[in-house]
């Protein structure tokens, strides 16, 4: 008993900033699941498209001003593209953060902005939805378990989502407008945030969302597995 007490003090839970933004806003039995025990939901196929279409569009920007996307945009050159990057344990917690990141684009005066792709219809609401991750990614850079530290003075997407389409020369030319959404660094509220995720995890399991697919899918299992036992 005292070995596995042991253990538990001793836990580092690490944690994916893209969660933030779908799984622990879903259903907090699903996000513990995962995190603490390593039970993770069933992965669903995903269009292959959206990632060729970011990883293009972001590599051809490596080296290069951010403005050359779009003169709407900040003004910086991307100095590295999808690489991951690892925070130190976030203090009085538990956690840590680990993930990749999309664009790291260095400014005039030697800051940084983190710059996150997404394939989507550009509303304001992608603001919210995305902020913890961006956040996170934030914490990571300036905390980094390993590498020197990077002061980020900006957060933001770049939304992309087709409005034209064009025919020429026998191409079908799609036009992807982005829009820059920018995002308010926020460490206090992204700390406090993070202890909940600890109190979460250290706690006892969440109740099911009922409106959870997942948690659902896992009862029928229990209800109709000896079904196939008996064949």
């Amino acid at each position: 008993m005292v070995e596995k007490n042991k253990f538990m003090e001793n836990k580092k839970y690490k944690l994916s900033p893209s969660d933030f933004a779908y799984l622990y806003e879903e259903c907090k039995c699903c996000y513990y699941l995962k995190i603490k025990h390593g039970i993770q939901r069933p992965s669903l196929p995903f269009p292959a498209v959206f990632g060729a279409i970011n990883t293009r569009v972001q590599g051809i920007l490596i080296g290069k001003n951010l403005q050359e996307l779009s003169p709407g945009l900040p003004e910086g050159i991307v100095e590295s593209q999808e690489k991951f990057v690892e925070s130190k344990i976030i203090p009085g917690t538990n956690l840590y953060i680990k993930g990749k990141y999309d664009l790291i684009v260095k400014q005039k005066d030697g800051t940084y902005i983190i710059v996150d792709f997404k394939i989507t219809s550009p509303d304001d609401d992608k603001v919210a939805k995305y902020q913890t991750q961006l956040q996170a990614y934030h914490y990571a850079f300036e905390f980094p378990e390993k590498g020197e530290s990077k002061e980020i003075t900006k957060l933001g997407l770049i939304v992309v989502y087709p409005d034209q389409v064009f025919l020429k020369k026998g191409q079908a030319i799609l036009c992807f407008p982005p829009k820059w959404l920018e995002i308010e660094i926020k460490k206090e509220n992204f700390l406090k945030f993070m202890q909940e995720v600890n109190d979460l995890l250290e706690g006892p399991t969440p109740s099911e969302n009922p409106d959870c697919k997942w948690c659902e899918f896992r009862h029928h299992g229990e209800k109709y597995a000896h079904l196939l036992n008996n064949k």
